[in-house]
């Protein structure tokens, strides 16, 4: 895939963020492989029956949409649609309800989202696919959301340091606020992670975030 930031071809470590071993990379991608495994088996039966719901409304069952990875390399990432067909082509008629700013989109009462698709997107069951991602290595379990291109145009490289790390499908920001947080508190969380990175705090956040999706009474996702 190609590599979208320009600079040195590398994203800048202005933090100084400390090189992890060739010992915790192999962990972490046998934790990924096993995990994201693990989780398409057990998602399978979930799966099959949203492909039904989502499938009511004529439109297509799986959204591909390209992000941008560890380094700034380009990848597909896979979701359950939870939006109308031409969410995309709306997106710029609601910029203005951005309730983020700073370079990601998040509209609470966004009215391109479908019936079922709240439901899916309240329990952030749009993300399943994702396993498939972390298998084939694009993604890893736990890490910084992925971004679009035109989101890290409005990067600075400050920001741009969330992509040092592989992204993931739940991260530090996302069990310490979810949808509630801003732009500015979810990439010092994405820092912080990437600071603190460990197996250990990796199993931690996977804990936390299956408490949350299934045991929490306001998860928090929109």
């Amino acid at each position: 895939m190609k590599l979208l930031y320009a600079g040195n071809g590398k994203i800048k470590n202005l933090n100084g963020f400390p090189r992890k071993s060739v010992f915790y990379y192999t962990v972490k991608r046998l934790f990924d492989i096993v995990g994201g495994l693990f989780g398409l088996i057990i998602s399978a039966i979930p799966i099959s029956i949203l492909v039904f719901k989502i499938k009511q409304d004529g439109g297509p069952v799986f959204y591909s949409q390209e992000r941008i990875g560890k380094n700034g390399e380009a990848f597909i990432m896979y979701k359950l649609r939870s939006m109308v067909i031409n969410a995309d082509d709306l997106k710029d008629q609601l910029m203005e309800k951005n309730e983020l700013h700073g370079g990601m989109f998040k509209m609470k009462e966004d009215p391109r989202v479908t019936e079922i698709g709240c439901f899916i997107r309240h329990y952030s069951l749009d993300e399943l696919p994702q396993f498939w991602n972390v298998v084939k290595g694009d993604m890893s379990l736990v890490g910084p959301r992925p971004c679009l291109a035109r989101e890290l145009s409005k990067y600075s490289d400050y920001d741009k340091q969330r992509m040092l790390v592989k992204p993931g499908i739940s991260g530090l920001w996302q069990v310490s606020g979810r949808s509630n947080l801003d732009f500015k508190d979810r990439i010092r969380l994405d820092l912080q992670y990437i600071g603190e990175r460990s197996i250990r705090n990796d199993l931690k956040i996977c804990y936390q975030t299956v408490r949350l999706v299934f045991f929490s009474a306001d998860p928090g996702a929109y």
